[in-house]
């Protein structure tokens, strides 16, 4: 079986961040991406598409396989169930630098709101906390640019 790769995102607020993301799964041959909690959806509650996400998306939306989830939790425990490695993008105090992570087989990356990152009650359940030094006078990047950097890494693609 090839090696499955999903994206989680945890309470994302921005419509463009998350059509950002569904950009880069492309790029990365992302599986699948759940949408959990607040995370906006690529379709509104009357089945349209929503503008701002199919603006950075770039089609990317109508070709990655998506599944909403009320629970972040919920998903990760499903995926947990099925062997999927589960690795956070987060400063924590228990992180690992993100250039000394090789996941080994089906992997899921969980990625947290702009302002409160990935909810640390999820933390708990993930296998490993990775985190993105920064050399500057700002604490973190942006979600969608922190996804594409760590992932491109970690998957040395």
């Amino acid at each position: 079986m090839e090696k499955q790769i999903y994206i989680v995102l945890d309470n994302i607020r921005s419509n463009h961040n998350v059509g950002s993301i569904f950009r880069t799964a492309d790029a990365l041959g992302v599986s699948k991406i759940y949408l959990c909690g607040t995370t906006p959806k690529p379709i509104d509650r009357f089945e349209r598409p929503v503008g701002e996400i199919a603006k950075t998306a770039l089609g990317a939306e109508k070709s990655i396989p998506w599944e909403y989830s009320k629970t972040t939790g919920s998903v990760i425990k499903k995926l947990k169930k099925s062997g999927v490695e589960i690795i956070a993008i987060e400063q924590s105090l228990n992180s690992i630098d993100y250039k000394k992570i090789k996941p080994k087989g089906c992997v899921a990356f969980v990625l947290g709101n702009e302002v409160d990152g990935v909810n640390k009650n999820i933390l708990k359940f993930c296998d490993v906390v990775a985190e993105i030094p920064m050399r500057g006078g700002k604490e973190s990047l942006n979600v969608s640019v922190a996804c594409g950097v760590a992932m491109f890494r970690m998957l040395n693609i």
